[in-house]
């Protein structure tokens, strides 16, 4: 089975759109090839028509939607293994609504992730450029004041002037690295491959190290949310979603909770056994478990976290804009003052 030519692995928030639009369509009653019918007459792109064709020719051929998802190669392996659960319990509609649900708050992840990188990036583009200005175009003119009152620039600012100088002497070399770091811009804001790497190195980082922890807290509990609303047991939904996540000590954390469901303890026993939520979390659980409604439970406590790691993320945004201002501010005010004081200190003595 191989992907079609020409398209890529769809994103988060597209993967959502047509699990939402299925959903809606297999509640009005309507099959899914029918269903993929209607979405290929309404859509005018032209990507989105190729998959949409080749979607409809396998399920005309016969075979299961699943089957179709699967031979598209545009589908994660996630979508189409619970697609096929949907279709074997009979509860289809509330599968792709729950797959909706799940890449939702996976665009919510990624956008809040982009937001926290794009803009100290930025910033910090910014500041380089600002002291780049400063010290190859501003700074020598006034070395050519200070040249015509007879005098020179020493000290700090006459190590920028020199550092100006050899930056105006290899100034392609400058160029290179203002385009290495635009690339490394996008490549961690862009690709994919980057936005992992990115992830890697802000969980190595102190300050953000919890905020990644809660992340892929989050991403399991929205999984757990899917995995439980279908209809699949514990075990086995753990077992899924445990390749949704990336981190490994996260990964060590679901399978130390299968082996405790093997040894008897229940699910929110064991929630909190291997540290997966907190006491608090697996309370709400526990009531879910007994009350039979344990996929509702999972869910307030998936947006319970979802709500917390964006309001810490734009907390941390809330912080660094100030910081890196301000750090501008002293970088320039610095440079500016070790040039403007001897100067003024020279007008004086001529005064």
């Amino acid at each position: 089975m191989s992907k079609i030519t020409g398209t890529k692995a769809l994103n988060s928030s597209e993967i959502s759109s047509f699990c939402r639009q299925m959903s809606l369509l297999l509640r009005a009653g309507i099959a899914p090839q029918d269903g993929v019918d209607i979405l290929l007459e309404d859509t005018p792109d032209k990507s989105a028509q190729k998959i949409l064709t080749s979607l409809a020719q396998v399920l005309h051929s016969g075979e299961k939607f699943h089957v179709a998802l699967e031979m598209s190669g545009v589908f994660p392996e996630y979508v189409v293994h619970m697609v096929n659960i949907g279709e074997e319990s009979g509860n289809m509609d509330v599968v792709m609504e729950s797959l909706a649900d799940y890449y939702d708050r996976e665009e919510n992840i990624e956008s809040s992730i982009k937001s926290a990188v794009s803009y100290p990036l930025i910033m910090v583009f910014m500041m380089l450029i600002v002291v780049l200005v400063l010290i190859t175009k501003v700074l020598p003119i006034f070395e050519q004041v200070f040249a015509q009152l007879g005098t020179s620039m020493t000290g700090f600012a006459q190590s920028l002037l020199n550092l100006g100088n050899a930056l105006n002497r290899y100034s392609i070399v400058m160029v290179m690295i203002l385009v290495l770091f635009a690339a490394c811009f996008f490549y961690f804001t862009k690709a994919v491959s980057g936005r992992e790497n990115f992830r890697k190195l802000l969980k190595a980082f102190g300050p953000t190290k919890k905020l990644m922890s809660d992340i892929e807290t989050e991403r399991f509990a929205s999984g757990m949310v899917l995995t439980l609303s279908s209809g699949m047991d514990t075990y086995e939904g753990l077992s899924l979603v445990k390749k949704l996540v990336s981190d490994d000590a996260m990964k060590e954390k679901i399978e130390e909770c299968r082996n405790l469901l093997l040894d008897g303890d229940s699910f929110p026993e064991a929630l909190q056994k291997s540290g997966l939520f907190s006491s608090f979390y697996s309370q709400m659980i526990s009531v879910g478990f007994r009350s039979g409604s344990m996929d509702q439970a999972m869910k307030q406590v998936s947006e319970r976290i979802e709500s917390g790691t964006r309001k810490r993320i734009y907390a941390l945004i809330s912080v660094l804009e100030p910081t890196l201002v301000i750090i501008l501010s002293l970088i320039v005010g610095m440079i500016l003052l070790s040039v403007i004081l001897p100067l003024m200190g020279i007008m004086t003595s001529i005064g």
